[in-house]
């Protein structure tokens, strides 16, 4: 019972923090939107800050991720093991350094991809106000899903 109503808490702040960041994407103008330089590499150290809490909320608030160590992870971990708990450390280890590499590359091409599509703005501000909708979409259906 605890556990359903720590991931239903869960849920609802993640549900909550969706419809937030879709609706300042979607309510954005034109003018408060910062150049796609300045994305990609941070102005002040605030932003480097910011742009940190905002991944870490992100992952902490993504239920997936514990689940995904919790039924995926310990299949691995051969039952007579001396330190299990060692095991499902190293294998966390392991999926953090896999995923760090990914999202490096992903953020370098994310750059690559701004710098090149820094002359259409018009085009930027139609992709933000997508996916804006589809983000409070996605907190809306996320907060009315039933949690079985």
């Amino acid at each position: 019972m605890t556990s359903a109503l720590a991931f239903n808490a869960l849920k609802w702040v993640g549900a909550g923090y969706l419809v937030y960041v879709g609706l300042k994407m979607l309510f954005a103008s034109r003018r408060q939107q910062e150049s796609p330089q300045s994305l990609v590499r941070p102005s002040a150290a605030i932003k480097m800050r910011t742009i940190f809490f905002q991944g870490l909320l992100t992952n902490v608030l993504n239920p997936k991720v514990a689940l995904f160590f919790l039924a995926f992870l310990p299949q691995f971990i051969r039952s007579d093991a001396s330190s299990k708990a060692m095991a499902f450390i190293i294998l966390g280890l392991v999926f953090a350094s896999t995923g760090t590499v990914w999202n490096l590359i992903v953020a370098w091409s994310a750059g690559r991809l701004a710098t090149t599509w820094s002359g259409l703005g018009s085009l930027r501000l139609w992709l933000e106000r997508s996916l804006g909708v589809l983000f409070v979409g996605l907190g809306v259906r996320l907060a009315l899903s039933n949690s079985r």
